[in-house]
């Protein structure tokens, strides 16, 4: 669910950020961007859980799981694939809009599936652990965005590890590896995106017009980061 990649095929380059000014306009944005969807998605799992007759209706017709399910993959590999899509006003909110409602979706019907206190739980912990990340991105000499390439290799081993995972009988502990391996992953990708779009002396940094792009994978290492520790959760429990 995630989509790397420009920061590596000579699109963006540090000196994107040599004017401060711009800079600094181009996070607030970011961040207004990224909060106004991560309220939508809290939004959609609050509904799921809180309220049965919705909860109810999404069981029971499962079909539309599926249907938002191939409009975030389609939307996705547009945004990730199409520049023009995501640097074209306003057809850049519109598409981050739609795609922040489907994913916001799947991730109400997920969450019905726990009960609340694990929710809320998943909740505060992806919040604490994204929080000290982002600090962590922001303050270490560290230079995180030279690692695209190790973070891409990671996310095919994952990949192909979920895909074996499949065919094992039902295993806790093969899921707990599976979702603690998971979170660690985009643990990292959140550092690499947060000082893609930090620039300054990184290697590495997204151009002012990609706000969009920006948005969309910090929003991504989130929401991946939080289904990983809810699965966590629920492995734990049963």
């Amino acid at each position: 669910m995630n989509n790397y990649g420009d920061a590596e095929n000579g699109n963006t380059t540090a000196f994107d950020f040599d004017d401060q000014s711009i800079r600094r306009g181009f996070i607030r944005k970011v961040y207004s961007i990224l909060m106004c969807q991560l309220l939508i998605t809290m939004g959609f799992i609050s509904l799921f859980i809180f309220h049965g007759p919705t909860q109810r209706w999404a069981h029971a017709n499962p079909w539309l799981f599926w249907v938002a399910f191939v409009m975030t993959f389609v939307l996705l590999i547009a945004m990730a694939c199409c520049p023009n899509v995501r640097r074209t006003t306003p057809m850049n909110f519109i598409f981050l809009a739609i795609f922040t409602i489907a994913e916001s979706f799947l991730l109400g019907v997920i969450s019905s599936v726990y009960n609340v206190n694990e929710v809320m739980m998943a909740v505060g912990i992806t919040a604490a652990v994204c929080l000290a990340l982002t600090l962590f991105a922001l303050q270490t000499k560290w230079d995180f965005t030279v690692m695209g390439g190790v973070l891409l290799v990671c996310t095919v081993v994952l990949l192909l590890f979920g895909i074996i995972a499949i065919f094992i009988p039902k295993n806790n502990v093969v899921t707990l590896v599976y979702a603690s391996l998971g979170a660690l992953l985009f643990s990292f990708y959140l550092i690499y995106d947060t000082q893609l779009m930090m620039g300054g002396k990184h290697k590495y940094s997204i151009s002012p017009e990609e706000y969009i792009f920006a948005a969309l994978n910090l929003y991504l290492d989130i929401i991946n980061i939080f289904i990983y520790i809810l699965t966590i959760i629920g492995a734990s429990r049963d």
